[in-house]
């Protein structure tokens, strides 16, 4: 009963509110994930907005100071060197203030000297400090706010006057990063004690592929909404900051982000709230099937426990257990009472139904007896010829099915004849039963048929098919040992020829009758050399 119920009602509605709680909250999973997408997205936008804006502020606080470094970069980034592995401008600046100090003791730049105004080698190490203060503040602002990548682009137009990528493009969609969040070495300046930044990365970004990215440029106005490319990072979100100082565009300040962060935290978002939503979810489902299993499933549970008992006991007086337990209030008490009454009309009907099924049983018995009668050899109590029929009959028609494992076995009593003429036909009913017996112990796991006065029929099948041969001349060797006994008379050792056949597709196409006749024809073939050694002899 209980294994009953693992499958029972509760089981089933559990599933169902098992498939109906999946199928919500994935609904709500797309419906929030998509909602979180749009929320999350312009978060991000905002996040890297708000980055370029604030490298942005930085840049304008220097004003002109950073016009001139920009423009002293764009000459001369070619001659730079600044090391790969600074983690700090400091050493930087304090070359620079040792040069300065030294050749305009007491004087402060900007105040009493320009920096244009000083020699070469003062104006290589201001702007080697420069670049380094600026390269490590990009640096930082992507560590700080965890977003892969930071850079200023000086675009096409600021950058005519130097080497394009190539003749055959447009020098006006060439974009430079002079400040490069993603520090790459020059292989061409130093040797293995020297490593240096290299410095001038320039790409042709055709308008039709960045368009954002150059409207930003021509407008000088901040756009809504990021451009989405790939690149080395991966599939990214990028943003681009106007930098105007005085008036004057100077660049972009370019800010990205990685789509797989983004989706990353959408994901994390949306299993958030879903788990909410599902724990409150499944709480209220539990609440439900409690309710259900408790209000209805329970009381089906009684009334399946007492027709069970009813199956095995047939006891009347479980009627009126569950009259009263199901008084009829609702549908389940409807199904009891229903139950109660067909009790009671099964109790009325029973003792006629157990009368007819005696006399039922007595003419059932009857007829198989006489079944057996008909089917039964009276002499020998094996099979008889119409039983011979009816087997070949479903041999038949499993051939057509493809059960093609079988053989047939022609068994004839040498001497019948002689047998009854000299001694009487009740020593030839004795040499059939001794012959019978011989073929039914040689062929235990096979039926066995007598289809004439001295003929016997063995179907092949079991393991006498696979071992049909060792079982012939098993069967042979009795027979020679039983004719060499000279004690016994010729009825207690009959001699008998036998043949066989097992069935061959391609050689008996389907028919039964084949098989037989092939039998039999070697069944007479052993007749006739057996005939021939009598002969000799």
């Amino acid at each position: 009963m209980e294994g009953k119920r693992s499958h029972g009602l509760s089981f089933r509605f559990t599933l169902i509110f098992i498939a109906f709680a999946v199928v919500v909250l994935s609904v709500s999973g797309l419906a929030t994930f998509f909602s979180q997408m749009s929320n999350y997205k312009k978060e991000c936008e905002t996040n890297i907005r708000n980055i370029g804006e604030y490298l942005a502020a930085l840049m304008k606080n220097e004003g002109t100071d950073f016009a001139k470094y920009q423009e002293y970069f764009l000459n001369h980034y070619k001659d730079l060197k600044i090391d790969f592995d600074f983690d700090s401008f400091e050493e930087a600046r304090v070359e620079f203030i040792r040069a300065f100090s030294e050749k305009y003791p007491g004087k402060s730049l900007g105040i009493d000297v320009n920096i244009e105004d000083t020699p070469e080698e003062i104006q290589r190490a201001y702007f080697t400090y420069k670049h380094e203060y600026w390269l490590l503040t990009f640096e930082k602002a992507r560590e700080i706010f965890e977003i892969p990548y930071t850079y200023y682009l000086v675009m096409g137009d600021q950058r005519a006057r130097l080497d394009t990528l190539d003749d055959g493009v447009d020098p006006n969609y060439n974009v430079f990063y002079m400040i490069d969040g993603e520090r790459t070495l020059d292989e061409k300046k130093g040797d293995n004690n020297e490593k240096y930044l290299y410095l001038g990365d320039t790409y042709y970004n055709a308008r039709d592929q960045h368009e954002m990215e150059w409207s930003t440029w021509e407008t000088g106005r901040k756009q809504n909404g990021y451009q989405e490319w790939d690149n080395d990072w991966g599939h990214t979100y990028s943003y681009y900051t106007p930098l105007i100082i005085n008036g004057k565009k100077l660049g972009l300040i370019g800010t990205e982000i990685n789509v797989e962060t983004v989706n990353r935290g959408i994901l994390w978002n949306t299993i958030k709230e879903i788990s909410i939503i599902a724990v409150i979810f499944i709480a209220g489902l539990i609440m439900v099937l409690l309710f259900i299993r408790i209000r209805f499933v329970q009381r089906l549970y009684r009334l399946e426990r007492a027709m069970s008992v009813y199956s095995q006991s047939k006891d009347v007086a479980i009627a009126d257990e569950v009259e009263g337990v199901f008084p009829g209030h609702d549908e389940i008490d409807s199904l009891g009472q229903a139950f109660v009454s067909m009790i009671r009309e099964v109790a009325e009907h029973m003792q006629k139904m157990v009368r007819a099924s005696r006399q039922l049983e007595v003419s059932r018995k009857r007829e198989h007896e006489m079944s057996e009668l008909a089917i039964k050899d009276s002499l020998t109590g094996i099979r008889n010829k119409t039983a011979y029929d009816r087997e070949v009959f479903k041999i038949e028609r499993e051939i057509e099915n493809g059960e093609k494992s079988f053989g047939v076995a022609m068994v004839d009593l040498n001497f019948l004849k002689k047998i009854n003429d000299n001694y009487g036909h009740e020593k030839g009913d004795i040499a059939i039963q001794t012959l019978c017996r011989l073929v039914c112990v040689t062929f235990a796991h096979s039926p066995v048929f007598r289809i004439g006065g001295d003929e016997f029929v063995v179907i092949l099948k079991n393991s006498d098919y696979a071992a049909v041969e060792s079982l012939v001349e098993k069967f042979s060797s009795e027979i020679k040992a039983m004719s060499y006994d000279g004690t016994a008379e010729m009825w207690e050792a009959p001699s008998a020829a036998i043949g066989f056949a097992l069935y061959e597709e391609k050689v008996d196409h389907g028919s039964y009758e084949s098989v037989f006749k092939r039998a039999d024809e070697k069944m007479y073939e052993h007749k006739q050399q057996m005939k021939a050694v009598r002969e000799d002899s």
